[in-house]
């Protein structure tokens, strides 16, 4: 399955955020999945949110699954990503099922 995955950037240091999401990759791919992950957009100074989340919403289309890391609930564009991930039925995957928003 193609899976994207969505977790809190802003407000955390950039190396703790790039690792969050190396090591949700690195457990994806074990499990034979195929991944998209914003860590590599993080460094584009100037752009605003929104020119984010345009990639990352194209990023969502291409998948057939979004996995929400566990920190996703303090992100305003993780909790975009999950409303869109819902409004085109997309499997939503979760880090952390305590976590999970029905």
């Amino acid at each position: 399955m193609k899976v994207y995955i969505s977790g809190k950037i802003t407000g955390l240091d950039p190396i703790e955020a790039k690792k969050n999401f190396i090591k949700a990759e690195l457990r994806l791919k074990h499990q034979g999945h195929t991944v998209m992950s914003p860590k590599g957009i993080m460094n584009f100074a100037g752009f605003e949110h929104e020119d984010y989340m345009h990639v990352c919403k194209a990023m969502v289309d291409v998948c057939d699954a979004v996995y929400m890391l566990s920190n996703w609930q303090t992100s305003k564009g993780s909790r975009e990503e999950l409303g869109y991930a819902r409004e085109w039925r997309k499997q939503v995957l979760w880090e952390d099922e305590s976590t999970k928003e029905e």
